[in-house]
């Protein structure tokens, strides 16, 4: 079944949605929250709510990209267990590693904690995302977004792990040198 059909089942509230969307992008999104979690029965959890979530914001929300509105919400499912769950304990696996990777790009004052602040800035770095090379910006987006481990993206574009790391590295740069342009970071 096509998006625009399923975004419609949606919106006629028919409970063949969720069944719709869980057949065409339910191992799609187990595999995001899995990367996350690394735990099936929290992952089936997300990925369940994420229908969930996905019900109740259409109507009155007609995502343009259904694969990617459901991407974002199992996602951010995801690092709120991650975080509910090691709440006490810095956990293993990729999250902490990608968020450690990261802290350098982004200020750490309190004010990244307000919402108008962080749209804009995820707008910025959705920007700057677009404007990298094809393979450049699909290594960033598969660690950082779906936090896919290093190994797994160097086998799938047929690279080292050193060289992912490195394309990682020297992108984090420019991120770092984009956002101090831009004035969302200061040193």
């Amino acid at each position: 079944m096509e998006d625009y059909q399923i975004i419609e089942l949606y919106f006629n509230r028919k409970e063949e949605a969720i069944k719709e969307t869980d057949s065409k992008y339910g191992s799609y999104c187990f595999a995001i929250a899995e990367n996350v979690l690394h735990n099936a029965e929290d992952s089936e959890e997300c990925v369940s709510d994420t229908w969930l979530k996905a019900w109740n914001a259409m109507p009155p929300h007609r995502p343009t990209m259904l694969r990617m509105f459901l991407a974002k919400i199992t996602r951010n499912l995801s690092f709120n267990r991650f975080q509910a769950r090691n709440a006490e304990k810095r956990g293993g696996g990729e999250l902490p590693l990608v968020l450690d990777e990261l802290a350098e790009c982004i200020a750490h004052e309190s004010d990244t904690e307000n919402e108008y602040f962080a749209k804009e800035l995820e707008q910025c770095i959705r920007h700057f995302v677009r404007d990298l090379p094809e393979r450049e910006g699909d290594v960033f987006v598969r660690r950082y977004f779906f936090t896919e481990p290093v190994a797994v993206i160097a086998k799938r574009y047929c690279m080292t792990d050193n060289n992912v790391m490195v394309m990682l590295s020297r992108t984090r740069k420019k991120l770092k040198a984009h956002l101090k342009k831009e004035g969302y970071f200061s040193e």
